[in-house]
Protein backbone atom coordinates (compact mmCIF):
# COMPACT_ATOMS: atom_id res chain seq x y z
CA UNK A 1 0.00 0.00 0.00
CA UNK A 2 0.96 3.64 -0.61
CA UNK A 3 -0.18 6.44 0.95
CA UNK A 4 -0.83 9.98 -1.09
CA UNK A 5 -1.61 13.49 0.28
CA UNK A 6 -3.08 15.38 -2.14
CA UNK A 7 -3.27 19.22 -1.18
CA UNK A 8 -4.25 22.12 -2.90
CA UNK A 9 -1.84 24.70 -2.59
CA UNK A 10 1.90 25.17 -2.06
CA UNK A 11 3.45 25.87 1.67
CA UNK A 12 4.65 28.76 2.26
CA UNK A 13 6.22 29.59 5.51
CA UNK A 14 9.84 27.99 5.94
CA UNK A 15 9.42 26.53 9.26
CA UNK A 16 6.43 24.84 8.39
CA UNK A 17 8.14 23.47 4.91
CA UNK A 18 11.19 22.17 7.63
CA UNK A 19 8.54 20.47 10.09
CA UNK A 20 6.70 19.23 7.18
CA UNK A 21 10.17 17.71 5.28
CA UNK A 22 11.19 16.17 8.85
CA UNK A 23 7.84 14.13 9.29
CA UNK A 24 8.22 13.14 5.85
CA UNK A 25 11.34 11.79 5.83
CA UNK A 26 11.08 9.56 8.94
CA UNK A 27 7.46 8.24 7.43
CA UNK A 28 9.23 7.07 4.36
CA UNK A 29 11.34 4.90 6.85
CA UNK A 30 7.92 2.62 7.64
CA UNK A 31 5.78 3.08 4.35
CA UNK A 32 5.71 4.69 0.94
CA UNK A 33 4.72 8.13 1.01
CA UNK A 34 3.96 10.68 -0.87
CA UNK A 35 2.38 14.08 -1.29
CA UNK A 36 1.13 15.82 -4.34
CA UNK A 37 0.76 19.66 -4.55
CA UNK A 38 -2.06 20.81 -7.19
CA UNK A 39 -1.57 24.16 -7.95
CA UNK A 40 -3.72 26.73 -5.95
CA UNK A 41 -6.35 28.56 -8.80
CA UNK A 42 -5.40 32.56 -10.13
CA UNK A 43 -7.38 35.12 -10.67
CA UNK A 44 -10.24 33.61 -8.40
CA UNK A 45 -11.73 37.59 -7.18
CA UNK A 46 -14.65 36.91 -9.39
CA UNK A 47 -14.82 33.26 -9.25
CA UNK A 48 -18.21 32.40 -7.50
CA UNK A 49 -17.36 29.68 -4.62
CA UNK A 50 -18.73 27.11 -6.19
CA UNK A 51 -17.26 27.78 -9.44
CA UNK A 52 -14.16 27.87 -7.61
CA UNK A 53 -14.86 24.12 -5.74
CA UNK A 54 -15.50 22.80 -9.61
CA UNK A 55 -12.22 23.93 -10.87
CA UNK A 56 -10.51 22.55 -8.07
CA UNK A 57 -12.54 18.92 -8.12
CA UNK A 58 -11.46 18.82 -12.33
CA UNK A 59 -7.28 19.22 -10.73
CA UNK A 60 -8.00 16.61 -7.93
CA UNK A 61 -9.78 14.85 -9.93
CA UNK A 62 -6.75 14.81 -12.62
CA UNK A 63 -4.74 12.99 -9.82
CA UNK A 64 -7.35 10.16 -8.15
CA UNK A 65 -6.23 6.73 -10.15
CA UNK A 66 -8.60 3.79 -10.43
CA UNK A 67 -8.48 1.87 -7.42
CA UNK A 68 -7.88 4.70 -4.70
CA UNK A 69 -9.26 4.45 -1.38
CA UNK A 70 -10.03 8.39 -1.24
CA UNK A 71 -10.10 10.16 2.28
CA UNK A 72 -11.35 13.25 2.59
CA UNK A 73 -9.89 15.73 5.71
CA UNK A 74 -13.14 17.50 6.48
CA UNK A 75 -14.57 19.10 9.53
CA UNK A 76 -17.26 16.75 9.76
CA UNK A 77 -15.56 13.64 9.33
CA UNK A 78 -14.54 10.88 11.88
CA UNK A 79 -12.31 12.29 14.68
CA UNK A 80 -9.83 9.72 16.06
CA UNK A 81 -7.31 9.52 19.28
CA UNK A 82 -3.81 9.01 18.00
CA UNK A 83 -4.40 5.41 19.10
CA UNK A 84 -7.70 5.17 16.86
CA UNK A 85 -6.11 6.22 14.04
CA UNK A 86 -3.08 3.78 14.04
CA UNK A 87 -5.60 1.22 14.37
CA UNK A 88 -7.43 2.44 11.35
CA UNK A 89 -3.52 2.94 9.39
CA UNK A 90 -3.02 -0.62 10.12
CA UNK A 91 -6.00 -1.97 9.14
CA UNK A 92 -6.12 -0.27 5.70
CA UNK A 93 -3.01 -1.60 5.43
CA UNK A 94 -4.08 -5.13 5.43
CA UNK A 95 -7.11 -4.23 3.35
CA UNK A 96 -6.05 -2.17 0.79
CA UNK A 97 -3.66 -3.02 -1.97
CA UNK A 98 -3.31 0.38 -3.90
CA UNK A 99 -2.99 3.67 -3.24
CA UNK A 100 -4.87 5.26 0.64
CA UNK A 101 -5.83 8.81 -1.08
CA UNK A 102 -6.08 11.40 1.46
CA UNK A 103 -7.11 14.89 0.55
CA UNK A 104 -6.94 18.03 1.55
CA UNK A 105 -9.58 20.45 -0.26
CA UNK A 106 -9.46 24.18 -1.00
CA UNK A 107 -10.00 27.27 1.01
CA UNK A 108 -13.95 26.48 0.48
CA UNK A 109 -13.61 22.91 0.93
CA UNK A 110 -14.94 20.28 -1.75
CA UNK A 111 -17.25 20.39 -4.54
CA UNK A 112 -20.07 17.74 -4.00
CA UNK A 113 -18.53 16.01 -6.89
CA UNK A 114 -15.30 15.12 -4.82
CA UNK A 115 -17.52 14.39 -1.71
CA UNK A 116 -19.35 12.10 -3.85
CA UNK A 117 -16.09 9.71 -4.54
CA UNK A 118 -15.36 9.58 -0.98
CA UNK A 119 -14.92 6.42 0.80
CA UNK A 120 -14.89 8.09 3.95
CA UNK A 121 -14.10 11.60 5.65
CA UNK A 122 -11.96 12.46 8.78
CA UNK A 123 -11.85 15.58 10.65
CA UNK A 124 -8.08 16.17 12.36
CA UNK A 125 -10.00 18.53 15.06
CA UNK A 126 -13.49 20.30 16.23
CA UNK A 127 -10.79 23.21 15.62
CA UNK A 128 -9.86 25.04 12.60
CA UNK A 129 -6.22 25.38 11.41
CA UNK A 130 -4.71 26.56 8.31
CA UNK A 131 -4.20 24.62 5.06
CA UNK A 132 -0.60 24.75 6.12
CA UNK A 133 -0.82 23.75 9.51
CA UNK A 134 -3.31 21.32 8.65
CA UNK A 135 -0.68 19.94 6.48
CA UNK A 136 2.07 19.35 9.36
CA UNK A 137 -0.66 17.81 11.90
CA UNK A 138 -1.61 15.65 9.39
CA UNK A 139 1.61 14.11 8.14
CA UNK A 140 2.85 14.01 11.86
CA UNK A 141 -0.28 11.84 13.41
CA UNK A 142 0.81 9.51 10.16
CA UNK A 143 4.26 8.99 11.44
CA UNK A 144 2.98 9.19 15.21
CA UNK A 145 0.64 6.31 13.81
CA UNK A 146 3.66 4.37 12.15
CA UNK A 147 5.51 4.49 15.49
CA UNK A 148 2.47 3.37 17.41
CA UNK A 149 2.32 0.22 15.10
CA UNK A 150 6.10 -0.81 15.37
CA UNK A 151 6.03 0.08 19.56
CA UNK A 152 8.61 2.44 19.54
CA UNK A 153 8.93 5.09 22.14
CA UNK A 154 7.73 8.54 19.89
CA UNK A 155 3.67 8.34 21.85
CA UNK A 156 3.57 8.06 25.14
CA UNK A 157 0.15 7.27 26.87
Amino acid sequence: MRIIFLVIGKTNEKYLIDAIDEYTSRLKHYIPFETIVIPELKNVKNVSVSDQKEKEADLILKNIQSGDYIVLLDEHGKEFTSLAFSAYIEKKMHTSNKRLLFIVGGPYGFSPRIHSLANEKISLSKMTFSHQMIRLIFIEQLYRAMTILNHEPYHHE
